[in-house]
Order: C-alpha cells, then sequence, then structure tokens
C-alpha cells in the first residue's frame, strides 16, 4: 500500500464537512489533509499546498465553488475538483459550468444528512474520489470556443463532400464517463446538421444531469442534441443522450428504430451503462456501426463493443492517452484489440464524418 491520497474538503456546512471526511478517512487509500469552510480559505490552501484532489462544494458565503474555479483559473493553479453538487435544475447548470470551469467530475449530495449516510452514496463518492485522483490536472486554457470549431468544421465540410459515395444505413454509438461532458463539446458542435447517421450517447450522470448536458450541447450544435425519450424514432442528424439512472438501449420496430428504457440494477458500477447500448444494437437494421469511447474511469462499453462486434460490422473509434482526462475505457477498448483507430479528441468529430457521410 503506497501513501494515502491527501484530499482537501471544501463545505461550508459542519456536518457535511464531517459526514465527508469520515467517508475519506474510512478509505485506506485516501486521507482528508486539510478542510475549509468557504472558497476563500481554501484558495488560501491551495496557493500554498498540493492535493490528490479536492472536493468542492458549490454554494458557500465569501467565494462559492464557482468563483474559486475561476480564480484558480486565472492564477493557473492546477487542482484536481471534485463537485459536491445539488440535483436541482439550477445545480445542474452550475455544475456543467463547473466541469467546464476544470472540475473532472461531480458528486450529486442528497438532501437529507442520513441518505449521505448510506452505502450507495458512500461507494459513489469513493468512486468518483478514485475517479478524480487518478484524471490529469486540468489544463488551463479554452474550453469551449466557436471559431476553432467552425475552422475545423471548413475542413471537414471538404472532406464530407468527398463522402457522398458513402453507402449504407450506420449509427453512431457514443460512450464517456470523467471528462465526458467537456470532450463532448470538441465532437458533437463539430458534426454537421446534414450528418447521415443518428448518435446515441451514453455519459454516465445521474439523473436530472443529462437533460441540462443535452440543452447545452444543442445551443452549440447544428445537429440536434436531446434527452432520448422513450419510445421516439431515431432519426440521421440528430445526437439521443441517454436519461440518468436508467439503461438506454435501441429496438427494432416496423422498420424503424426507437429508443427504449430498461431499469436492471448498474452495470460497471454506472447507470446509464454503454455495454447495453451497444448490446442493444446486434438485432439493429444497421449495416455499420460506428462505436466511439471517450474518456472514463473503469471499461464500460468493451464488453458490449465485443458482442457486437461478434454479430454486426463495426467501426471503433477510441480517444487517445494524450487527449483524455482518464483513460481507462478507451485503454480497455485497445487493450482488447477491439478499435479501429486511435485519434486525439479534436479528430473525433471528422473521423465520425469519414465513416458515416453526409446526406
Amino acid at each position: 500500500m503506497g501513501e494515502k491520497k491527501k484530499v482537501l474538503v471544501v463545505d461550508d456546512s459542519a456536518l457535511m464537512r464531517r459526514i465527508m471526511c469520515d467517508i475519506i478517512n474510512q478509505d485506506e487509500r485516501f486521507v482528508v489533509a486539510d478542510r475549509a469552510v468557504d472558497g476563500l480559505e481554501a484558495l488560501d490552501l491551495l496557493t500554498k499546498k498540493t492535493y490528490d484532489a479536492v472536493v468542492l462544494d458549490v454554494n458557500m458565503p465569501k467565494m462559492n465553488g464557482i468563483e474559486l474555479l475561476k480564480e484558480l483559473q486565472k492564477r493557473k493553479i492546477s487542482a484536481r475538483v471534485m463537485m459536491a453538487s445539488t440535483d436541482t435544475r439550477e445545480g445542474a447548470k452550475v455544475t456543467l459550468d463547473s466541469l467546464e470551469l476544470g472540475a473532472l467530475d461531480f458528486i450529486h449530495k442528497p438532501d437529507s444528512a442520513a441518505d449521505c449516510r448510506g452505502d450507495g452514496f458512500k461507494t459513489q463518492f469513493i468512486d468518483t474520489l478514485d475517479a478524480v485522483t487518478q484524471s490529469k490536472s486540468p489544463v488551463f486554457g479554452k474550453t469551449f470556443v466557436m471559431e476553432e470549431i467552425k475552422t475545423s468544421k471548413k475542413v471537414v465540410e471538404l472532406v464530407a463532400r468527398h463522402t457522398s459515395n458513402i453507402r449504407g444505413n450506420k449509427i453512431v454509438a457514443l460512450a464517456s464517463s470523467t471528462g465526458g461532458p467537456k470532450a463532448l463539446q470538441q465532437v458533437i458542435p463539430r458534426l454537421p446538421a446534414n450528418l447521415k447517421a443518428a448518435v446515441l450517447v451514453v455519459q454516465h450522470m445521474p439523473a436530472g444531469f443529462t437533460q441540462s448536458l443535452a440543452e447545452r450541447l444543442n445551443t452549440l450544435s447544428e445537429v440536434e442534441v436531446s434527452e432520448a425519450v422513450e419510445g421516439e424514432t431515431v432519426k440521421e442528424g440528430h445526437v439521443y443522450i441517454a436519461r440518468g439512472g436508467k439503461h438506454m438501449n435501441a429496438v427494432t420496430k416496423a422498420n424503424r428504430t426507437v429508443i427504449h428504457y430498461t431499469d436492471e440494477p448498474a452495470r460497471e458500477g454506472v447507470k446509464p451503462c454503454a455495454n447495453y447500448m451497444y448490446e442493444s444494437l446486434t438485432s439493429s437494421m444497421y449495416d455499420e456501426i460506428v462505436c466511439v469511447v471517450l474518456t472514463g474511469m473503469g471499461a464500460d462499453g468493451t464488453k458490449g463493443i465485443a458482442n457486437l462486434k461478434a454479430a454486426k460490422k463495426t467501426h471503433v473509434i477510441a480517444q487517445n492517452q494524450e487527449t483524455c482526462a482518464v483513460y481507462g475505457m478507451p485503454k480497455s477498448v485497445v487493450t482488447a484489440g477491439l478499435t479501429d483507430q486511435v485519434v486525439p479528441l479534436e479528430q473525433v468529430a471528422q473521423e465520425i464524418i469519414l465513416n458515416v457521410g453526409v446526406r
């Protein structure tokens, strides 16, 4: 057993601080090195010391979580941050803001202290903390730059003109986890409205957050992006984000592909689980499935893609190690020998277009 990973806990509630510190200290891999009651106190500590992870509350007096992230960015102080967030609609928006500002992942805080002491919350908390300590520290810089996206799209459009000879009925199925919401902003907005395929996305997130993620991506993109609705028909040029807390499947009904949610237990420790999405496509009417695996902890997607590959023509694109926040899920598909391409994040959209073409 190596040295314990040092964690800074930032929360203005004494009770929440105590609960989170107890959970952290009970795991032999971690130790709470310091505590702070607001962002100012945390900033002072972060200018003097380094931690393996910071657990950061959003709403605090003097300086809140978002203000602290902005300050860290301004001062170029690197920190691996995990947000402790509420699941209100406003909470979901703020959580996405924090991920854009460099936070690596988040845990959704239950409403009552009793729920925080439950095993479900403890497991999720520790798993998320583990993912964050294994992440690359954020590289502070531009998060989403429309000009850059537009320039790269001009290149893509030139490429796309030569893809009109691409034949066949295809679908794109994408999986992402830690670092995913930010990574998706480098992929989905680069896709053209006339993409000749639908895109299914499983991003590991709890219920309540996926709708906000879909809405945000929709405002940035030419393709339509929405949280997938039970029973809706899957259409080309549309991106369907799996709803948090359910498993998303693509099923065939009367020569149409429709969305169908199931409620099996978490698999690979996650719900939605991308393996279910991939496996549901084994009996689909598509000539080829383009599978994309982006940044994330663990191995979700590998089993599903292996099963899909045995039944269907598939083309697998994985994000490369250098551009991943956590090189877990892509590494797993690469190690399993399932990938056709391993590319940097900013090239993923281009490779999707080259594979499916435009209308």
